[in-house]
């Protein structure tokens, strides 16, 4: 078995299909057993440190650190910290790891979790690095597609929307080239997914790119939607022509596979009609729970409680 003790989470590509099915069954098993030892990390201390905003991330790591009996310190204003004093990355990291005994970064710089890595002598958790990656957000996508349908091998999978800014899906698409399944990237021309990723992928599995959805869309057996990210465009009209650009409805989802499923990073905006909530095909809301259990998962994994 791998060990995870000290482990740093910064990339899917720092893991193996091996070490993720271990999460994937170990995520499985954590909610009964937080309820049989509800201090499975007592006494052991989580610093949050978000430089964006968040709210699921944030508040699942926070739940989850105290569900599982620790504690949880939480840098909740960066404006209010020594960041605005001008202190780096890097000796804030030096600081808090005096504090805590592992640390979630969230950072809008690409590389700040790696790099934060290489300085801390605690672990680091990377909870989105700029538009690179968000590690533990692919772990739970994985966990849910296991969950609702039974496997992930042999499925069809379509990642629609923002694929070139989109750090779950890079993330996603990494994880995802590790098991038997062919993956549809749909997303407009100037949106395509980044290159290294499409080729890592390429690699390993079929990979197709599509401008539309339609041509799968019956075909597919997991659509992962993801939003147009406004504050990742340094041009306002740029973001402004490509708003909206995908729109799935009911009407989209009556020629889906009837068993397919739908999820979503969150937040949505316009990209999901509302209707489409209600839907049994939408699994969002329940990513949001699986979220929950895959970071106990990983934290008790990485604090050494298991």
């Amino acid at each position: 078995m791998t060990e995870f003790r000290g482990r740093d989470i910064v990339s899917i590509a720092d893991f193996s299909r091996q070490e993720l099915d271990y999460i994937l069954k170990t995520t499985d098993g954590i909610e009964d057993l937080a309820k049989r030892k509800p201090d499975l990390i007592r006494g052991k201390t989580c610093a949050i440190l978000f430089f964006e905003p968040s709210t699921r991330t944030r508040l699942s790591f926070q739940a989850a650190v105290q569900r599982l009996g620790g504690f949880v310190l939480d840098m909740s204003e960066p404006r209010t910290s020594s960041i605005e004093k001008g202190e780096n990355l890097t000796d804030t990291i030096r600081v808090v790891q005096n504090y805590a005994d592992v640390i979630v970064l969230r950072h809008p710089l690409e590389g700040s979790a790696r790099l934060a890595a290489e300085v801390a002598d605690v672990p680091i958790i990377n909870a989105g690095s700029g538009a690179e990656e968000h590690p533990t957000q692919a772990m739970l996508d994985l966990y849910t597609i296991m969950r609702e349908m039974g496997s992930i091998d042999g499925l069809k999978v379509a990642l629609l929307g923002d694929l070139r800014y989109g750090r779950t899906v890079h993330s996603l698409a990494s994880a995802l080239s590790l098991y038997d399944v062919k993956l549809y990237l749909v997303s407009p021309e100037t949106l395509r997914m980044r290159r290294e990723f499409v080729e890592l992928a390429r690699q390993r599995i079929e990979v197709q790119e599509f401008e539309s959805l339609e041509p799968i869309l019956k075909d597919i057996d997991v659509l992962y939607v993801t939003r147009i990210q406004k504050e990742r465009f340094a041009d306002p009209a740029e973001y402004a022509k490509l708003k909206g650009y995908y729109k799935i409805t009911a009407e989209t989802v009556r020629k889906m596979k009837p068993n397919a499923i739908i999820m979503h990073p969150l937040p949505k905006v316009d990209e999901v009609a509302p209707e489409v909530d209600l839907m049994p095909q939408a699994r969002y809301f329940k990513q949001v729970y699986y979220g929950l259990l895959t970071r106990m998962a990983l934290l008790a994994l990485v604090l050494g409680a298991l």
